[in-house]
């Protein structure tokens, strides 16, 4: 899967003048960023709750912004890269938030966030999802699914994903033995491209799993016609990727002022009006921008907060990224 990566963008408000704090995108961190000011980069506190949305499957609720692991907790065991992903962890506690996304062909992305979890011991706080991801057959499903508890340091998961539509019947016929044995809550199906849907929600119709992950932002409608139809009609829950095209998002808006209605839905920043679209689809239950930056962190859950986008605001948020 294509890694995201975390473009840093300086935004200001039409209204005041002041320069934005740069911000997170859906995953990891660019090499660099340029200096802003010390007075544009002040820091204000997340204050929620966090909006939750219900799993039509099990009818529990779950906050609406996730955390993706791809890239931002590809760290390996070095403790200085380490370290600041502890902060971006316990923000994300802190806040409500409860569902993380990793894969183990994330690299390290299971190891790090297992080491981190169980030093906080905050397993019994999160949602945690995971892949089976590129095998082919029962054995070797069942052998990487051993390593993911293994290197994710617990004894159950709560969503298993068939990633990418590879070997989808019988990796998902796996993923439904092991609900029914109790190691596994909840089953999905993952994609993370356009040209996939139309495969996907012949999926979605064929296995009727409790998630889909998908790939939807500002530019990137198609779930609207294939996805959503299809998960609002079986009631499958809908899990979003790439909701910042990788970081593009941030490039095409660089140097822009926000929309003047931003503050009318309770944003202040490029990074939550992106978060905020993906929301305002209705069909959508969670969406997991990735980040490696405390203050990212808290800057994405912001988005999870207050007023989401209407008709006319949304078509508006296309035009300006345009």
């Amino acid at each position: 899967m294509t890694t995201r990566r975390d473009f840093l963008s300086t935004a200001s408000l039409a209204a005041t003048g002041f320069a934005l704090a740069p911000l997170a995108a859906c995953s990891q961190e660019s090499p660099s960023a340029a200096p802003v000011a010390a007075s544009a980069t002040a820091e204000t506190p997340f204050v929620g709750p966090l909006l939750k949305r219900r799993i039509p499957s099990t009818g529990e609720s779950i906050p609406v912004i996730g955390m993706g692991t791809s890239g931002s907790f590809e760290v390996g065991r070095d403790e200085a890269a380490r370290a600041p992903l502890r902060e971006v962890l316990k923000r994300f506690v802190d806040a409500g938030a409860s569902v993380i996304d990793t894969a183990p062909t994330y690299s390290s992305a299971e190891d790090a966030l297992g080491d981190l979890v169980a030093e906080a011991r905050l397993r019994d706080r999160l949602f945690l999802a995971t892949k089976l991801s590129g095998v082919s057959g029962i054995e070797q499903g069942q052998q990487q699914f051993g390593e993911s508890l293994r290197r994710l340091r617990t004894d159950r998961i709560d969503l298993l994903q068939v990633h990418n539509l590879r070997d989808t019947r019988v990796q998902f016929a796996l993923a439904r033995e092991l609900k029914q044995q109790g190691k596994v809550r909840l089953v999905g199906l993952t994609h993370y491209r356009d040209e996939a849907h139309a495969e996907l929600a012949d999926e979605m119709r064929a296995l009727k799993p409790d998630f889909v992950q998908i790939n939807y932002s500002v530019v990137s409608r198609g779930a609207e016609r294939t996805i959503f139809p299809v998960a609002r009609e079986l009631g499958i829950a809908v899990m979003v990727n790439r909701a910042f095209e990788d970081g593009r998002l941030f490039a095409q808006v660089k140097g822009k002022p926000l929309p003047a209605w931003a503050s009318e839905v309770g944003a202040d920043s490029w990074a939550q009006l992106f978060l905020k679209f993906v929301l305002s689809e209705t069909a959508v239950t969670v969406v997991i921008p990735a980040t490696s930056k405390p203050r990212n962190q808290t800057d994405n859950l912001k988005a999870g907060v207050g007023a989401m986008l209407d008709a006319k605001q949304r078509e508006a948020l296309v035009v300006a990224v345009g």
